[in-house]
């Protein structure tokens, strides 16, 4: 891997990361399709068209249906998918937070009951590894504990520091399955993640420590998990500038348009978050005059498109009355057109993003963009 840091602007950051599976341009917006395809039957052709640079998917969720060794036998998740484009997949630290009646946590690892049929399942840093180099994918996460919040300061720094024991277990282990002959990808990345809720103390001592491990990139995890933005933006402050520059930095499950760009301006250059295709299945739409309800009546009769100049494939075909008829109709079709418009919307704003940036504008940029999707939310 190469991340060549190409210029930046006051603490954001324009760059470039070269992979096996191609050149991500920075900051990105990684479109998340957890368990190998975006919710709302959105093709990996589809994907392409609107300008998705990285997909997301989850390792526990594709250990658990249709499981990795199978993906791995059919050649790996690219293939699996038909995705030629890099693919970043999430470790299943994450589900140690979001399925937190369904599994105990003990040094060696984790241990699940399956969400789908309550079968017993271990997750440790090494099967972490394991699954994901079956996978394939580009990028690999670090095996973690997304800690809850609130948390005590007790909790969290042993949470923290076994996190840090588990980091050095992952690198060890993906040493390891990247030099065996028969590994899907040899070319493997390895991304750890920095924990500590928002005690700040802690966030920049394991900032500290694991930037010393001198792995492929960095991803600030357990935040947009409770805390209100202006602690999630105070964290990025003190702990962003103790992650190394030369580095990507990824900050995991954000967020809303306004949250990608208050990062942005905090040094942050990888993002993903369900919001675009949750909110896209129930009607509600990103423009840049604000989030818009399509169900609301007053589009009954409205023959514009969702955003007027939008050149995602349900603006240049359809009205928002034909989308919210087939909304209320229950017609997947309407899901799938909101579900293309919200993630060429954020795809499109990235690139916005990497332009301001070049050229040295982005807090004019971000003033304008947070002023306008401010002045008409529905």
């Amino acid at each position: 891997m190469k991340y060549e840091l190409i210029t930046a602007d006051g603490r954001a950051k324009r760059g470039q990361v070269t992979t096996v599976h191609g050149t991500i341009q920075t900051p990105v917006f990684m479109n998340v399709g957890t368990v190998g395809a975006i919710k709302g039957a959105v093709s990996t052709d589809d994907l392409r068209e609107i300008g998705t640079q990285v997909e997301l998917s989850n390792t526990y969720h594709l250990h658990v249906r249709p499981g990795d060794r199978l993906i791995r036998e059919l050649g790996g998740l690219h293939k699996f998918m038909n995705w030629d484009r890099p693919i970043l997949t999430d470790s299943g630290g994450f589900q140690v937070f979001s399925l937190a009646g369904m599994r105990r946590i003990k040094e060696e690892g984790v241990y699940f009951n399956s969400h789908i049929d309550g079968r017993k399942i271990f997750m440790g840093p090494e099967e972490s590894m394991q699954i994901q180099s079956n996978l394939g994918s580009t990028i690999a996460m670090a095996l973690d504990e997304c800690p809850p919040h609130p948390a005590s300061r007790e909790y969290m720094q042993s949470s923290v520091d076994r996190t840090t024991r588990w980091l050095e277990r992952c690198r060890k282990e993906m040493e390891r399955l990247n030099r065996l002959p028969d590994t899907v990808n040899p070319g493997q990345l390895l991304f750890g993640i920095n924990q500590g809720g928002t005690f700040e103390d802690i966030r920049i001592a394991h900032a500290d420590a694991i930037s010393a491990m001198n792995l492929d990139g960095y991803a600030i995890g357990g935040l947009a998990v409770g805390e209100s933005h202006e602690e999630m933006y105070h964290i990025l402050d003190v702990t962003v500038p103790h992650l190394p520059l030369e580095k990507p930095t990824y900050l995991m499950g954000v967020g809303t348009p306004a949250n990608i760009l208050e990062s942005v301006d905090r040094g942050v250059d990888f993002f993903d978050c369900v919001y675009p295709t949750r909110n896209g299945r129930h009607g509600h739409v990103y423009t840049n005059q604000g989030k818009r309800n399509l169900f609301n009546q007053k589009y009954e009769k409205d023959s514009r498109p969702i955003e007027e100049g939008c050149g995602c494939p349900a603006c240049r075909s359809y009205s928002r009355a034909y989308i919210r008829h087939l909304l209320k109709a229950k017609e997947m079709l309407g899901m799938r057109l909101c579900v293309l418009h919200n993630l060429y919307f954020y795809n499109k704003m990235m690139e916005e993003i990497r332009t301001a940036i070049e050229e040295h504008r982005y807090a004019q940029y971000k003033a304008g963009k947070l002023a306008g999707m401010a002045a008409g939310q529905d």
